[in-house]
């Protein structure tokens, strides 16, 4: 554990953004698992809506910088390529 004062509040910091950060990924992953349910379903209006909420917490997540944007546009992708099935 860090003497410095400076640096202990940085690392709580760090852990508290962390955090932040995995609840960004978390909803995208949970958004994404719902799309891919409605599909299965076929269920074009629920897949509308999930796709619709999926790419608007992945371009919150990009601006945040919780997610990379390549990453983003990758998730963005395949959240399309899904959407396509029905």
């Amino acid at each position: 554990m860090a003497n410095i004062a400076s640096q202990e509040k940085r690392i709580h910091r760090a852990e508290r953004e962390r955090l932040e950060n995995r609840r960004y990924t978390s909803t995208i992953k949970t958004y994404f698992r719902r799309l891919e349910a409605a599909v299965a379903a076929k269920d074009a209006t629920a897949a509308d809506t999930e796709h619709k909420e999926l790419i608007a917490q992945i371009d919150r997540a990009v601006s945040r910088k919780a997610l990379h944007r390549n990453a983003g546009a990758r998730k963005k992708s395949r959240a399309a390529r899904v959407r396509a099935q029905i």
